[in-house]
Parts: C-alpha cells; sequence; structure tokens
C-alpha cells in the first residue's frame, strides 16, 4: 500500500509523532512501534513565517497563495502526500487567535491536508482551533498537555518538535555538571546499556 496513504489514514484518529534528529534515534523511536515519526518542519509543511525579524509574518494573501501551489504541487505527485500548513503567530510574538484561525480556515480551503499552529498554550485554546476547522488538527506538546486532553480537545496528531531533542541535551548537562561539580557519576544509572544499543541496531539494520 502506498505509504502515503498508510500515513493520511493515521489522521482519523489521534497518534503521536515524535521528532528524531540523527538515524540512531530514528531507529530508536521506530523500535518502539510509533506508527510515523517527523522531520524537521523542513519536510513537508509551508509556514507563513518569512525569517525576517521586522516581519515575520506573511501577509495573509500571499500566505494562502503559498499554500494553494504546495496543495497543488502535492497534488500533481505520483504518490499520495500528505501536506501541512503551519499559521506561526504564536511563535513570533503576535498570539492571535482570532487572526490565526482565519489563516487556518483559509489554509484549509485552499486544500492543505493538515493544519497546525505551533506554541497554543492552552486545552482550551487548542479546543477553539479544532473546532474551527474540518480537517485534521498537529499539536506540538507543551508541559501539561496529555494524549488523552488533546484527543479530547479534537487533535488528531501531536508532534513533539524540538522536546526530546531539548530533553536529550538537558540530560548531558545534568551528567556533565555531576561530573565537574560532584565527581560522581551516578547518570550513568539511568544510560541505556550499550548491549541493549547493539542489538537494536544491528536489528534494525539487518
Amino acid at each position: 500500500m502506498d505509504k502515503g496513504k498508510i500515513f493520511r489514514d493515521l489522521h482519523s484518529s489521534i497518534f503521536v509523532m515524535p521528532n528524531p534528529w540523527d538515524i540512531g534515534t530514528t531507529k530508536l523511536l521506530a523500535s518502539f512501534g510509533f506508527k510515523a515519526l517527523a522531520t524537521t518542519s523542513a519536510g513537508c509543511s509551508i509556514e507563513d513565517h518569512t525569517g525576517e525579524p521586522d516581519k515575520p509574518i506573511y501577509d495573509f494573501s500571499h500566505a494562502v497563495e503559498r499554500v494553494a501551489a504546495a496543495a497543488e504541487a502535492a497534488r500533481a505527485l505520483k504518490h499520495d502526500f500528505v501536506f501541512t500548513a503551519r499559521a506561526e503567530n504564536f511563535l513570533w510574538g503576535k498570539p492571535d487567535i482570532d487572526d490565526t484561525i482565519k489563516r487556518l480556515q483559509a489554509f484549509e480551503k485552499a486544500g492543505a491536508d493538515v493544519l497546525y499552529a505551533p506554541g497554543l498554550g492552552d486545552i482550551e485554546t487548542v479546543q477553539t482551533v479544532c473546532s474551527a476547522l474540518t480537517k485534521p488538527v498537529n499539536v506540538m506538546v507543551r508541559p501539561g498537555f496529555t494524549i488523552a486532553d488533546l484527543a479530547l480537545a479534537g487533535v488528531k496528531r501531536i508532534s513533539l518538535g524540538p522536546w526530546l531533542t531539548n530533553f536529550a541535551f538537558g540530560m548531558l548537562e545534568t551528567a556533565a555538571r555531576e561530573i565537574q561539580q560532584d565527581g560522581t557519576f551516578g547518570f550513568t544509572r539511568a544510560a541505556m546499556p550499550f548491549g541493549k544499543l547493539q542489538a537494536l541496531f544491528a536489528k534494525s539494520s539487518a
């Protein structure tokens, strides 16, 4: 079966799509049975962020035109392709829920398959966004969110963004601080055994 179609079908109910950052973390997360893994935002999505500090968000009409063009290109592919459109207001100092919903609704109408407004801060706001749209909504996790709450809010896809990467660096920082400040190596108790890693990678690459 077309992998694109399989991925599209996952959006019929809620699922978690974690973000690995290299081959090792990809194999590790795949071994836990996650049904899909996320690339960075440079993969299968179009953002309305300009990259310009003075004007971080594209004008509404231009943002919609970009989504429409991307949707047309996605539909022209031979295989099914799930295209995500992102409204970036909440990431760039413009927490305007009305404008965000207006953009997401326009992106939906322009042909996006999944809608995404990263940076939503609470379940109530997430529910407001989901209730305003008919196509699947992706939400990036934050402390306090649960899968159950997000499902009740209407979310279909959960991504982790940089959280796993940040967590890994946080643990590395904790280990380095213990070595430097305490002269101990207690962090090794929480480490994944080397033999388990070897077995995982050998099995995954076979």
